[in-house]
Protein backbone atom coordinates (compact mmCIF):
# COMPACT_ATOMS: atom_id res chain seq x y z
CA UNK A 1 0.00 0.00 0.00
CA UNK A 2 2.87 2.36 0.64
CA UNK A 3 4.46 2.93 -2.81
CA UNK A 4 1.16 4.37 -4.17
CA UNK A 5 1.14 6.55 -1.16
CA UNK A 6 2.62 10.38 -1.73
CA UNK A 7 5.89 11.15 -1.02
CA UNK A 8 6.30 14.97 -1.13
CA UNK A 9 4.12 17.27 0.86
CA UNK A 10 2.53 18.72 -1.79
CA UNK A 11 0.94 15.74 -3.43
CA UNK A 12 -0.05 14.71 -0.21
CA UNK A 13 -1.96 18.27 -0.09
CA UNK A 14 -3.27 17.75 -3.46
CA UNK A 15 -4.38 14.42 -3.12
CA UNK A 16 -6.25 15.63 0.25
CA UNK A 17 -8.13 18.00 -1.60
CA UNK A 18 -9.47 15.13 -4.70
CA UNK A 19 -10.21 13.03 -1.63
CA UNK A 20 -12.21 15.66 1.20
CA UNK A 21 -15.52 15.57 -0.98
CA UNK A 22 -15.88 11.83 -0.92
CA UNK A 23 -16.13 12.34 2.90
CA UNK A 24 -19.53 11.32 4.51
CA UNK A 25 -20.52 13.46 7.49
CA UNK A 26 -24.26 11.91 7.93
CA UNK A 27 -25.02 8.84 9.71
CA UNK A 28 -24.59 5.65 7.38
CA UNK A 29 -24.18 3.21 10.24
CA UNK A 30 -25.92 0.25 11.39
CA UNK A 31 -26.26 -1.08 15.00
CA UNK A 32 -23.28 -1.31 16.94
CA UNK A 33 -21.81 -4.20 18.42
CA UNK A 34 -18.49 -3.94 18.03
CA UNK A 35 -16.07 -1.00 18.08
CA UNK A 36 -12.51 -0.33 17.45
CA UNK A 37 -10.13 1.59 18.18
CA UNK A 38 -6.70 2.30 16.88
CA UNK A 39 -3.89 4.39 17.47
CA UNK A 40 0.21 4.92 16.54
CA UNK A 41 3.49 5.85 17.83
CA UNK A 42 6.94 6.01 16.76
CA UNK A 43 10.28 4.39 17.42
CA UNK A 44 12.42 7.07 16.15
CA UNK A 45 15.56 5.64 16.35
CA UNK A 46 14.65 2.66 14.75
CA UNK A 47 12.52 4.63 12.08
CA UNK A 48 9.67 2.74 12.75
CA UNK A 49 5.63 3.56 13.12
CA UNK A 50 3.95 0.98 15.38
CA UNK A 51 0.07 0.71 14.89
CA UNK A 52 -2.32 -1.23 17.03
CA UNK A 53 -6.17 -1.74 16.43
CA UNK A 54 -8.36 -3.14 18.89
CA UNK A 55 -11.87 -4.52 19.14
CA UNK A 56 -13.93 -4.38 21.82
CA UNK A 57 -17.73 -4.59 22.77
CA UNK A 58 -19.97 -1.94 22.28
CA UNK A 59 -22.19 -3.05 25.13
CA UNK A 60 -19.45 -3.42 27.83
CA UNK A 61 -16.63 -2.63 26.21
CA UNK A 62 -14.52 -5.34 26.90
CA UNK A 63 -11.14 -6.60 25.12
CA UNK A 64 -11.95 -8.85 22.33
CA UNK A 65 -9.03 -8.81 20.31
CA UNK A 66 -5.94 -7.02 19.59
CA UNK A 67 -3.41 -6.77 16.45
CA UNK A 68 -0.62 -4.61 15.93
CA UNK A 69 1.45 -3.93 12.53
CA UNK A 70 4.77 -2.01 11.75
CA UNK A 71 5.97 -0.62 9.10
CA UNK A 72 8.58 2.44 7.74
CA UNK A 73 8.26 5.79 8.66
CA UNK A 74 8.33 6.54 5.03
CA UNK A 75 6.77 10.20 5.30
CA UNK A 76 7.79 13.47 7.80
CA UNK A 77 6.06 14.89 9.96
CA UNK A 78 4.06 18.01 8.40
CA UNK A 79 1.47 19.19 10.40
CA UNK A 80 -2.14 18.83 8.48
CA UNK A 81 -0.80 15.72 6.84
CA UNK A 82 -0.34 13.02 9.94
CA UNK A 83 -2.32 10.50 7.72
CA UNK A 84 0.34 10.15 5.23
CA UNK A 85 3.01 9.52 8.13
CA UNK A 86 0.39 6.99 10.63
CA UNK A 87 -2.51 5.98 8.40
CA UNK A 88 -0.36 3.30 5.92
CA UNK A 89 0.27 1.52 9.76
CA UNK A 90 -2.78 2.14 10.85
CA UNK A 91 -4.60 0.44 7.91
CA UNK A 92 -1.99 -2.66 8.06
CA UNK A 93 -3.31 -2.99 11.60
CA UNK A 94 -6.95 -2.77 10.56
CA UNK A 95 -6.58 -5.42 7.55
CA UNK A 96 -4.99 -7.83 10.26
CA UNK A 97 -8.20 -7.70 12.43
CA UNK A 98 -10.39 -10.74 12.36
CA UNK A 99 -13.69 -9.02 11.31
CA UNK A 100 -14.79 -5.10 10.30
CA UNK A 101 -15.99 -3.26 13.33
CA UNK A 102 -19.26 -1.55 13.36
CA UNK A 103 -17.44 1.55 14.77
CA UNK A 104 -14.12 2.88 14.27
CA UNK A 105 -12.91 5.49 16.93
CA UNK A 106 -9.26 6.98 15.93
CA UNK A 107 -6.61 8.88 18.08
CA UNK A 108 -6.73 12.04 15.66
CA UNK A 109 -8.81 14.46 13.54
CA UNK A 110 -11.97 13.34 11.30
CA UNK A 111 -12.67 16.75 9.17
CA UNK A 112 -11.90 19.16 12.17
CA UNK A 113 -8.74 19.58 9.73
CA UNK A 114 -7.65 22.76 7.25
CA UNK A 115 -8.47 20.25 4.03
CA UNK A 116 -11.43 18.65 6.00
CA UNK A 117 -9.00 15.08 5.86
CA UNK A 118 -7.43 14.20 9.17
CA UNK A 119 -6.00 10.51 9.81
CA UNK A 120 -9.98 9.26 11.24
CA UNK A 121 -11.50 10.59 7.93
CA UNK A 122 -8.57 9.41 5.67
CA UNK A 123 -8.56 6.02 7.28
CA UNK A 124 -12.07 5.43 7.76
CA UNK A 125 -13.08 6.75 4.03
CA UNK A 126 -9.93 3.87 2.55
CA UNK A 127 -11.38 1.15 5.03
CA UNK A 128 -14.74 2.51 4.78
CA UNK A 129 -15.75 2.12 8.40
CA UNK A 130 -18.03 4.50 10.00
CA UNK A 131 -15.42 6.52 12.43
CA UNK A 132 -14.82 9.40 14.55
CA UNK A 133 -12.18 10.97 15.29
CA UNK A 134 -11.24 11.44 18.85
CA UNK A 135 -8.34 13.85 19.24
CA UNK A 136 -6.38 15.14 22.35
CA UNK A 137 -5.21 18.49 21.25
CA UNK A 138 -6.99 20.90 18.28
CA UNK A 139 -5.40 21.39 15.19
CA UNK A 140 -8.04 24.26 13.61
CA UNK A 141 -10.47 25.99 14.71
CA UNK A 142 -11.77 28.29 17.62
CA UNK A 143 -14.35 27.57 20.88
CA UNK A 144 -15.73 28.36 23.57
CA UNK A 145 -14.79 26.32 26.73
CA UNK A 146 -17.38 23.37 27.43
CA UNK A 147 -18.85 23.40 31.27
CA UNK A 148 -17.56 21.26 33.42
CA UNK A 149 -20.03 18.23 34.08
CA UNK A 150 -19.55 15.06 32.02
CA UNK A 151 -21.25 15.21 28.64
CA UNK A 152 -20.76 19.08 28.29
CA UNK A 153 -19.80 19.99 24.92
CA UNK A 154 -19.19 23.23 22.75
CA UNK A 155 -19.23 23.70 19.15
CA UNK A 156 -15.70 23.65 17.53
CA UNK A 157 -15.89 26.36 14.52
CA UNK A 158 -13.38 26.91 11.62
CA UNK A 159 -14.22 29.12 8.78
CA UNK A 160 -17.57 29.90 9.93
CA UNK A 161 -18.06 25.73 9.61
CA UNK A 162 -18.74 23.36 12.72
CA UNK A 163 -15.89 21.14 11.97
CA UNK A 164 -16.44 19.30 15.58
CA UNK A 165 -17.13 19.25 19.21
CA UNK A 166 -14.99 19.83 22.14
CA UNK A 167 -16.46 17.62 24.65
CA UNK A 168 -15.65 17.02 28.15
CA UNK A 169 -15.91 13.19 29.13
CA UNK A 170 -14.93 13.30 32.78
CA UNK A 171 -14.86 16.41 35.25
CA UNK A 172 -11.98 18.08 35.95
CA UNK A 173 -10.15 16.84 32.90
CA UNK A 174 -9.24 19.10 29.42
CA UNK A 175 -11.94 18.07 26.77
CA UNK A 176 -11.71 15.94 23.59
CA UNK A 177 -11.80 17.53 20.27
CA UNK A 178 -14.42 14.96 18.65
CA UNK A 179 -15.25 15.06 14.46
CA UNK A 180 -16.78 13.07 12.36
CA UNK A 181 -14.31 10.75 10.47
CA UNK A 182 -16.72 9.48 7.70
CA UNK A 183 -20.49 7.86 7.88
CA UNK A 184 -21.06 9.17 11.40
CA UNK A 185 -22.93 12.82 12.15
CA UNK A 186 -21.56 14.85 14.78
CA UNK A 187 -24.70 14.54 17.30
CA UNK A 188 -24.40 10.53 16.76
CA UNK A 189 -20.10 10.90 17.38
CA UNK A 190 -20.74 13.06 20.71
CA UNK A 191 -23.43 10.33 21.77
CA UNK A 192 -21.15 7.27 20.60
CA UNK A 193 -17.55 9.06 22.38
CA UNK A 194 -19.29 9.20 25.69
CA UNK A 195 -20.88 5.69 25.45
CA UNK A 196 -17.31 4.49 24.79
CA UNK A 197 -16.06 6.83 27.44
CA UNK A 198 -16.86 5.58 30.41
CA UNK A 199 -14.56 5.83 32.85
CA UNK A 200 -11.27 7.43 31.93
CA UNK A 201 -10.68 10.76 30.30
CA UNK A 202 -9.82 9.02 27.01
CA UNK A 203 -11.87 6.52 25.36
CA UNK A 204 -11.86 2.80 25.90
CA UNK A 205 -11.10 1.38 22.83
CA UNK A 206 -8.77 4.59 21.47
CA UNK A 207 -6.85 3.78 25.15
CA UNK A 208 -6.41 0.21 24.96
CA UNK A 209 -5.00 0.66 21.38
CA UNK A 210 -2.80 3.66 22.93
CA UNK A 211 -1.09 1.34 25.36
CA UNK A 212 -0.56 -1.76 22.82
CA UNK A 213 1.60 0.69 20.53
CA UNK A 214 3.42 2.31 23.25
CA UNK A 215 4.79 -1.08 24.30
CA UNK A 216 6.55 -1.50 21.45
CA UNK A 217 7.42 2.29 20.13
CA UNK A 218 8.97 3.81 23.46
Amino acid sequence: MTESWPTSPEEARRLQERLRDQVVTEDRLGPVRAVAGADAHYAPVQGLTWAAAVIATFENLELEESVLACQRTAFPYVSGLLSFREAPTMLDALARLSRTPDLLLVDGQGIAHPRRLGLASHVGLLADIPTIGVAKTRLVGRYEEPGPARGAWSPLLHRREVVGAVLRTRPGTRPLFVSPGHRVGLSTAIDLVLRCTPRFRLSEPIRLADRLSREHAP
